[in-house]
């Protein structure tokens, strides 16, 4: 190669340099669609979610946000399994945040079984092929531990949330009476509590100042988001007032003796299948104590 040559192919490869500098430097133009999209009130939400996972004070990420984005990217989607969008939702986590943690659940299954197989294999004689097969199985019911939690949590945070439902709609029945108009009775009620229910109703009704959308509307796609019929009862109610001027008064009291009653009704029937589960133990164990009792007789019946 000539000296020509060489002093070209430097120029061109500092041109491509300066000229990809200079394509990183220049502003883009925007898309519309898109742009509005992450304005709007999911948008919002989802941009949230990301930037600030659950169980993140700082908004920095951690290895399961990390290890989950690259996955959702490179692994097929049917993989994950089947999790409700409104669970992770009404959790404030992201499916980055539950593919991560799948993850190293799984390969967690992966390191423990070759040190467990070990421990086995330095007692026992036992084939190669069972501890493969045994941490292959480890790894895979690890895999599904997080889908799990994530519709126990989901089931929990929705009792909590219909309970503290009940107490905001109380709240709000009392700022009504007191003469306050739909808005400043829901915004002055979500201030009282400090919950993460209270929390998010705040969040939500402090969109909709510069979002556009009236407040009932912002329940209203909150219940549909974390799958809540309740926010759609009561943004129904809480909409007479603000569009058609009603007094609801007494549809607000009634709702929030009809949600307490519910929620007594499912704490009544929780109680009663954790008794019931009781009924079997108890009774095997009676069992048990009458056959300690019985069987000295017994065997000296025999005996004699």
């Amino acid at each position: 190669m000539t000296t020509l040559q060489i002093l070209i192919a430097a120029g061109s490869l500092v041109g491509l340099g300066v000229a990809l500098i200079l394509f990183q430097l220049v502003p883009t133009q925007p898309d519309l669609g898109q742009a509005l999209s992450r304005l709007s009130p999911a948008g919002a939400r989802q941009t949230q979610a990301r930037q600030l996972p659950a169980g993140t004070a700082n908004g920095s990420e951690d290895v399961r946000d990390v290890l989950g984005s690259w996955a959702e990217r490179v692994l097929p989607a049917a993989l994950w399994g089947k999790v409700k969008a409104p669970d992770l939702a009404v959790l404030g986590i992201s499916p980055a945040r539950l593919y991560g943690e799948k993850i190293l659940y799984a390969f967690l299954g992966l390191l423990a079984g070759p040190i467990l197989s070990a421990a086995v294999m330095f007692s026992f004689s036992i084939p190669f092929y069972l501890p493969v097969i045994a941490t292959l199985i480890l790894a895979a019911g690890l895999w599904f531990i997080p889908t799990y939690n994530v519709r126990t949590d989901a089931a929990d945070a929705r009792v909590a949330f219909a309970r503290s439902l009940g107490a905001f709609v109380d709240l709000v029945t009392l700022e009504m009476a007191a003469g306050s108009g739909p808005r400043q009775a829901m915004e002055a009620a979500a201030t009282v509590g400090d919950s993460w229910v209270f929390r998010r109703l705040r969040e939500e009704l402090a969109r909709t100042r510069w979002s556009g959308i009236t407040p009932w509307d912002a329940l209203r796609g909150l219940g549909e988001e974390i799958d809540m019929p309740d926010l759609h009862e009561l943004a129904d109610i809480m909409r007479l007032s603000g569009e058609d001027g009603a007094a609801i008064y007494p549809q607000l009291k009634a709702r929030a003796t009809s949600m307490r009653a519910a929620i007594l009704s499912a704490q009544k029937s929780k109680a009663n299948e954790t008794s019931e589960a009781m009924t079997l133990p108890m009774t095997l164990l009676a069992l048990i104590f009458l056959l300690i009792l019985i069987t000295p007789q017994f065997l000296r019946m025999v005996v004699g």
